[in-house]
């Protein structure tokens, strides 16, 4: 009888607790600020700056790449198209050419994921 009783509170309690998880739906991506922004931090790295350099920047680029932050080496950079806008993030494919540290030139096609609002954030898709 008690567990009779106790279910439709805890029901109650986690539907107030779902509805309480979510917030506003994400912002749409701007795609042009996105590819400016995959821009500003491919160039970055391109100029030997670390992941981490572009947080202290007006408006703050937060990135996460692996990669780059083992110390690879950009050599060279082509955006592969215009992307494609997916809810609050771009999906953009770029053709790398990555020097990994004691290794030789690579040239290989990756996808970047980058969001606009409510921060702008750049990280690589992984498979």
């Amino acid at each position: 009888m008690t567990r009779l009783r106790a279910t439709p509170l805890v029901l109650a309690a986690l539907t107030a607790l779902a509805a309480g998880c979510s917030g506003p739906p994400n912002a749409p991506v701007d795609a042009d600020v996105a590819r400016d922004t995959l821009r500003t931090a491919l160039d970055s790295w391109k100029r030997g700056e670390k992941a981490d350099a572009l947080q202290g920047g007006s408006p703050p680029i937060y990135v996460i790449d692996q990669e780059w932050q083992a110390g690879a080496v950009l050599k060279d950079y082509k955006l592969a198209g215009d992307g494609q806008a997916m809810d609050a993030s771009l999906f953009c494919p770029v053709v790398l050419t990555v020097r990994a540290p004691g290794g030789s030139d690579v040239t290989r096609e990756v996808t970047f994921i980058v969001s606009t609002a409510p921060n702008r954030t750049v990280s690589r898709k992984v498979f």
